[in-house]
């Protein structure tokens, strides 16, 4: 039995004495012990490597005290599994050489056997697992078809994923086929990575907001839906749709066990979009933690009571920043473990 199971309790909607917290990121870029695994390993090195990922994974645990860890690892994981070399490249990111742009392209690409292609994966979480102790619930993830899509067509990083749009609405089919596969992967992967001791899992679709309502459904929602009901009897899923707050009506219908909000999208309309009955995670603007460690916590206490403490994970809508300041981020978690409700 996980001895703080707070977060698994915030996910099936219990009353709770507070909320959880965790910081998606939280694993890595803005720690020192971590900047110091980086400098001897390349990034692919630090997610391959099953003593890494767990040191990796545990370091801001040790150093916050969350209620919850999340693996480190990388969504591209799924890509260079089914065949599509993916680099990562200091100072510029994900990098994909050999883009896909054509039909022959996706025919080329190949849904892997997760068990073999991914076992560093499950071994890392077995090492995390023991390192935690049941002290804390770990989570694993993934990234949505359609995220994925875009970096795979792309080729990188981009600020419209242009090239990706493109893609999907002059050659549909071929479309469809490319996130069919990345699909089945993903359920095979996450399956797997429940199989090895994943408390639960969170599917981030960073890129959705990219998309109009239309064709959200089209390319990102209806394969996402494929994905939480592959795994929801196995375990709690997060859907999180960065930008997507006009997908909030059927996200919450779904099946997932919550739904991570951005920081663009207020409590209210949040509780109200969503029909109030599912626990919502988020949205501390990630930037704002570069205010002074007092005026986090005003702000932090502020979104609780917006949010309400039950049905509630407290977290950031999006990623942790690199140069956050350490004792900003303390104020961050200490704020929600200090929490008292009115």
């Amino acid at each position: 039995m996980i001895k703080n199971d707070l977060f698994l309790r915030a996910l099936k909607g219990e009353i709770v004495e507070r909320p959880p917290v965790w910081m998606m990121r939280q694993a890595g870029r803005y720690l020192p012990e971590f900047m110091e695994i980086k400098a001897k390993y390349d990034f692919f090195t630090r997610c391959q490597t099953p003593e890494l990922a767990s040191e990796i994974t545990v370091q801001p645990i040790r150093r916050y005290g969350m209620d919850a860890a999340i693996l480190f690892s990388d969504i591209l994981v799924i890509p260079q599994a089914m065949n599509i070399e993916v680099q990562m490249k200091p100072n510029f990111g994900p990098y994909l050489p050999n883009p896909i742009r054509s039909q022959k392209d996706v025919d080329n690409v190949i849904v892997p056997d997760v068990k073999e292609a991914l076992n560093y994966v499950y071994e890392a979480i077995k090492a995390t697992k023991e390192k935690l102790n049941d002290e804390i619930p770990l989570i694993g993830f993934a990234g949505s078809p359609w995220t994925i899509l875009c970096y795979c067509v792309q080729g990188q990083g981009s600020k419209n994923f242009d090239k990706a749009k493109e893609f999907c609405f002059t050659n549909p089919i071929a479309a469809h086929q490319l996130l069919q596969k990345i699909t089945d992967t993903t359920i095979a992967y996450l399956k797997e990575k429940v199989k090895a001791g994943c408390n639960a899992v969170q599917v981030f679709d960073s890129w959705g907001g990219m998309l109009s309502p239309v064709d959200y459904q089209e390319f990102s929602w209806q394969y996402m839906q494929q994905i939480i009901d592959a795994l929801k009897d196995e375990a709690p899923v997060i859907a999180f749709g960065k930008g997507c707050w006009f997908a909030l009506d059927s996200m919450a219908k779904s099946g997932a066990s919550a739904l991570g909000i951005d920081w663009t999208c207020s409590a209210k309309n949040a509780r109200y979009l969503t029909g109030g009955n599912i626990t919502l995670q988020g949205n501390f603007d990630p930037t704002r933690l570069f205010s002074p460690p007092a005026e986090i916590k005003k702000m932090v206490t502020q979104m609780i009571n917006e949010f309400g403490k039950d049905k509630y994970i407290v977290n950031l809508g999006h990623g942790i920043l690199p140069n956050i300041p350490l004792e900003n981020a303390k104020a961050f978690i200490d704020a929600v473990k200090e929490y008292k409700a009115d």
